[in-house]
């Protein structure tokens, strides 16, 4: 005997992000011929370890403050104190009059642009997304009730400020962008986002309702020296998503928070439309020690140089056995042209020579692989005559 489902739930549930499926196969290969004989640079998780500076914070607040105050359910937007500490940093950072009441603590970026997209989208309303995107910026955008409109990036995936003004239209609600970029590594600059900016106010103007700016942050800090522009300084109407997992090494952890500029359209209904998108599912109240901790670590960073030298060896590497790439200037992914137009064909023939390598279909874009190079070093030295062997199978 079977209840029925929801569909759409089970769909999901059983077909696992590209991303996912990947990252679990190795690890069931691993088990059969050892980690060591496995390359998998499927899955954005981080290497690095935290700074020492967060450890000492987790052991401190442990050892210091009781456990029923440190471990018990904090404000639903998050503890007071830590939305305080978020607000107080972004305006020394970044010269942006945040207020601690439009902080919301989220369980990692996913949490924040999950509660945003449901404060925000109504039937028939179309999230703007520049492929190539993360693919699950489509799952949490449709199970919002909104719709999603890709707009391919400029040949160097950077934006392509006429493609995005034909996209842009009665139904757009807001244009959700992320840089630096996973998957291409593409950081915007301050130009082109402000082209973006004048775009969006000439046609909030023209509609009479403001086209929200959403800026997905979790890599904001692994940059490799393009500057990174904070969307509030360039657009009124703009919300920030961002996560620790990345800038911080705290992945496993999911914690974030989304921050409404004090300077957007009815920034107070939006933010009361966030608590009651974050209530409707049931993201409240986000992971207490480490909400404390992050407030005692803003600003702090991984040791970014890692990916830089990481980058660069897969750079000349690649390069050397002819496969060809627009070099990452942050994040840490590099986006590779497949030698043959099936990038799942040759991810396919990849796993020949144990390199697991993401298609970039379910990225919104044909023909490219991701690369992620977030690993141990060691782990790209034993993997370079793999790559070597599967360029010769392609005569590269």
């Amino acid at each position: 005997m079977k209840n029925k489902l929801n569909e759409e739930m089970l769909r999901l549930g059983k077909e696992r992000s590209a991303i996912r499926e990947l990252f679990e196969y190795g690890r069931q290969r691993a088990k059969e011929i050892g980690a060591e004989n496995v390359f998998d640079f499927s899955l954005g998780n981080p290497s690095v370890p935290a700074p020492v500076s967060v450890t000492k914070e987790a052991e401190r607040l442990l050892r210091e403050v009781p456990a029923e105050q440190l471990h018990g359910y904090t404000s639903a937007a998050g503890a007071p104190e830590v939305r305080a500490a978020v607000a107080e940093y972004i305006g020394k950072t970044f010269s942006v009059p945040q207020k601690a009441e439009h902080i919301y603590m989220t369980c990692g970026a996913a949490a924040s642009l999950t509660v945003l997209l449901g404060a925000l989208c109504t039937p028939g309303d179309e999230i703007v997304v520049i492929a190539p995107y993360f693919p699950e910026y489509r799952v949490f955008i449709e199970r919002a009730g909104g719709k999603v409109r890709e707009v391919p990036a400029a040949e160097d995936f950077h934006l392509d400020l006429g493609a995005l003004e034909e996209a842009i239209g009665a139904q757009t609600k807001a244009v959700l962008y992320n840089s630096p970029n996973n998957p291409t590594g593409a950081v915007y600059g301050e130009e082109e986002l402000r082209g973006l900016a004048r775009l969006l106010e000439r046609k909030s103007r023209e509609r009479g309702t403001p086209v929200y700016l959403i800026a997905d942050e979790p890599y904001r800090e692994l940059s490799y020296g393009a500057p990174v522009p904070y969307a509030m300084n360039l657009y009124d109407h703009a919300i920030v998503c961002y996560s620790f997992s990345k800038s911080l090494s705290l992945a496993g952890e999911r914690i974030g928070y989304l921050a409404v500029s004090p300077r957007c359209a009815d920034a107070d209904a939006l933010f009361a439309a966030v608590c009651g998108a974050g209530r409707a599912l049931g993201y409240v109240c986000a992971p207490a020690l480490f909400q404390r901790v992050i407030a005692a670590n803003l600003g702090k960073a991984s040791d970014v140089s890692v990916y830089r030298a990481n980058r660069d060896l897969l750079c000349e590497e690649m390069r050397a056995c002819g496969f060809s790439y627009v070099a990452p200037e942050g994040a840490f992914y590099l986006f590779v042209k497949s030698p043959e137009p099936d990038a799942k064909a040759f991810c396919e023939r990849a796993k020949g020579h144990e390199l697991l390598l993401v298609p970039s279909d379910s990225f919104g874009i044909g023909g490219y692989v991701r690369v992620s190079y977030c690993v141990p070093r060691q782990t790209i030295e034993r993997a370079l005559p793999a790559f070597a062997a599967l360029a010769r199978e392609y005569g590269l």
